[in-house]
């Protein structure tokens, strides 16, 4: 598809100033674009965004020798640049703690899955850990005091380890703005409502003021929320993870500093606490909730509505203390000082979608992050500014393309080979109103 007549005059509308929205304002503005201005209902970093974070994971593994899976070799080409940026681009090289990563399991299939699907056949890069004690001594004395029944994992040294997201993002806003990108990030004034369309193509976006915002080209990048907005024909599932934070004191952070990343791939993990509010942040390891409700849109079927929510189901704490007993248990039991549900939006196959729609060719859409969107902050911006001017490289071209014919008869409740929990996607509806954390409520819709 031609690019439109697209020049660095062009009107260029982002909506949703999110991880993805604001490394895409920046790669623009870096390359010339004069006219772009980015639309959100939240001041950034927004507290219903998955990217406002204290830390996420970030890693990134070679192929494997005679790997041709062209998603997997898509996802190697994106993680790969990030992974370069974090370490080089001044805007985002504070942010990344290049402390290693355990990945681990603890029972034989999931020992099998990780040995087949995530460690390179020569281990040449990783450690492999069989013991309790093996474990324990990746971490300084007395932050890893648990059993760790049944656990097996590899400690990859390099390449891996964790980044600040909240403080990334807001970086990446502050010069994206000094390079003269445009943020509207209030409500009404920011809120999209809907699309404008005209002679069957997108002229631009109205926000809840009743303002229409007409741009030559708009980006449709609001994570779980983008749903909302546009037919995506089934190529989204709003998804929801759960995280909880425990206050630590000051001389347990600096014996928990620069400690690699602990993730069990079916019950949890966890990184260094917070250096600004001293907390430990922990995650409960599931396929993911969804909040199932009737599509108005189509009779006699469902769709999961995404909402914000800083507290999370019991049952998810539950499964965090869980964690901590087989690996901290001496932190099992202390009270959270924060919690909340994370969303994101699954793919069907859970590779990126960054295309410009079949339909609307003005409108290119920048979503489907599906767990692993806030690590590619430096560079994605990038992939959708070559999409956008229609020279994005044909083999992640190929992986990210609009793809409806991949969610043909999808089922909403597949775990797409996640683990964790009950094995299954579970559903927010289904959670009543006592069964919540009640560390303060807060519950806002998208």
């Amino acid at each position: 598809m031609a690019p439109l007549n697209l020049t660095t005059e062009s009107s260029i509308l982002i909506i949703g100033a999110g991880t993805w929205g604001c490394s895409t304002a920046l790669h623009l503005a870096r390359r010339g674009y004069k006219n772009v201005t980015v639309l959100d209902p939240h001041p950034v970093p927004s507290p219903i965004a998955a990217g406002n974070d204290i830390n996420k994971i970030m890693e990134h593994n070679e192929l494997k020798d005679g790997a041709s899976d062209p998603r997997s070799a898509a996802f190697s080409t994106f993680t790969r640049a990030a992974l370069k940026a974090w370490k080089t681009d001044l805007v985002f090289q504070p942010y990344f703690h290049e402390t290693g990563s355990i990945v681990s399991g603890h029972t034989p299939a999931l020992i099998d899955h990780i040995r087949e699907d995530e460690v390179e056949p020569s281990e040449t890069n990783f450690i492999k850990l069989e013991t309790a004690e093996d474990f324990r001594r990746t971490m300084p004395p007395g932050v890893l005091t648990g059993d760790f029944p049944g656990w097996k994992g590899w400690w990859h040294k390099s390449g891996a380890g964790w980044i600040h997201a909240k403080k990334a993002m807001i970086s990446a806003f502050n010069e994206a703005k000094h390079l003269g990108v445009t943020f509207i990030t209030s409500s009404p004034e920011g809120n999209v409502v809907s699309l404008v369309y005209e002679d069957g193509d997108v002229v631009g976006a109205r926000t809840a003021d009743g303002r229409v915002h007409r741009a030559h080209h708009t980006i449709l990048s609001a994570g779980a929320g983008s749903d909302g907005l546009l037919d995506f024909k089934k190529q989204l599932r709003p998804t929801a993870w759960t995280l909880c934070h425990i206050q630590m004191h000051p001389e347990e952070v600096k014996r928990y500093r620069n400690l690699p990343v602990l993730f069990n791939i079916a019950k949890g993990f966890f990184m260094e606490p917070d250096e600004d509010k001293h907390e430990l942040k922990i995650c409960d390891e599931h396929p993911g909730y969804c909040n199932f409700l009737s599509d108005p849109d189509r009779p006699g079927q469902e769709k999961s509505v995404p909402f914000a929510k800083h507290q999370i189901p019991l049952e998810a704490e539950a499964r965090a203390r869980d964690f901590l007993r087989d690996t901290m248990p001496h932190l099992a039991d202390r009270p959270l000082s924060f919690a909340r549900i994370c969303w994101d939006a699954d793919t069907p196959d859970r590779a990126f979608l960054i295309d410009r729609h079949p339909e609307h060719p003005s409108l290119l859409v920048a979503v489907g992050g599906s767990g692993n969107g806030a690590m590619q902050m430096p560079t994605i911006g990038g992939f959708i500014a070559d999409a956008l001017e229609s020279k994005l490289q044909k083999e992640v071209k190929d992986v990210v393309r609009w793809r409806p014919e991949t969610a043909v008869d999808r089922d909403w409740r597949a775990t797409q080979n996640r683990f964790g929990g009950p094995d299954r996607i579970m559903d927010f509806q289904k959670i009543g109103k006592d069964q919540w954390t009640k560390i303060g409520e807060s519950r806002v819709r998208l």
